[in-house]
């Protein structure tokens, strides 16, 4: 196995957008022995199980340098200073559907939440927490790499007999992003009618 081989393999994958799949990598590094890719990757994962800020994840079938869980706290300050726009808590719910079913498509996320979800998905996007891949007529959903830096340790694992409703409400619980807060619901107050004055008589 070459030297400079698991170097290269750790900048694609720090590099990349999104997870780098061992069939990218065999694309990439085609002029390399499969088996000496896979033992390059292997060497690097145990890596990145040792002490240090970031950590090497799988990753909807591929693999992510990221933040680790327990330093979330302050990468999060800085994509905070960053970020102008505040996401609600229905955007977070939707984020946690993509999270935990990804990769998911588009419609089904529809499906699982309502027609708003199309404007969450947007936002989310925009503000780099999930990326779009086309999937015939729709799109598949998957989350980022800031997205595992931002919101990593909030995104704990389903509870037997949880529902996926209630493991989303809690992930918007959970995190410490800036969240709107809801407005409040009460009792329509009825439209108060002006009392009219008295019409004047008509001269006949």
């Amino acid at each position: 196995m070459s030297d400079d081989l698991k170097p290269i393999i750790e900048a694609l994958i720090f590099a990349s957008p999104e997870p780098i799949t061992p069939k990218v990598l065999f694309k990439l590094l085609a002029s390399e022995p499969k088996e000496d890719i896979e033992a390059a990757l292997a060497s690097l994962k145990a890596d990145y199980e040792r002490p240090g800020g970031l950590q090497m994840v799988e990753v909807a079938g591929g693999y992510q340098i990221v933040t680790r869980p327990e330093l979330n706290e302050w990468v999060r300050r800085l994509f905070h200073e960053r970020t102008t726009q505040k996401l609600s808590v229905a955007a977070l719910e939707t984020l946690a559907v993509i999270a935990y079913k990804q990769p998911v498509t588009q419609a089904q996320v529809i499906h699982f939440r309502n027609s708003k979800a199309y404007e969450h998905i947007k936002i989310l996007k925009e503000k780099g927490f999930i990326r779009k891949e086309k999937a015939g007529i729709t799109y598949k959903l998957f989350t980022t790499k800031k997205f595992h830096d931002y919101f990593g340790k909030n995104l704990a694992p389903k509870q037997p007999g949880q529902s996926d409703e209630q493991a989303t409400a809690q992930f918007a619980q959970a995190t410490g992003a800036p969240v709107e807060p809801a407005e409040p619901v009460g009792e329509a107050v009825p439209e108060r009618v002006q009392p009219q004055p008295p019409s004047e008589p008509v001269n006949q």
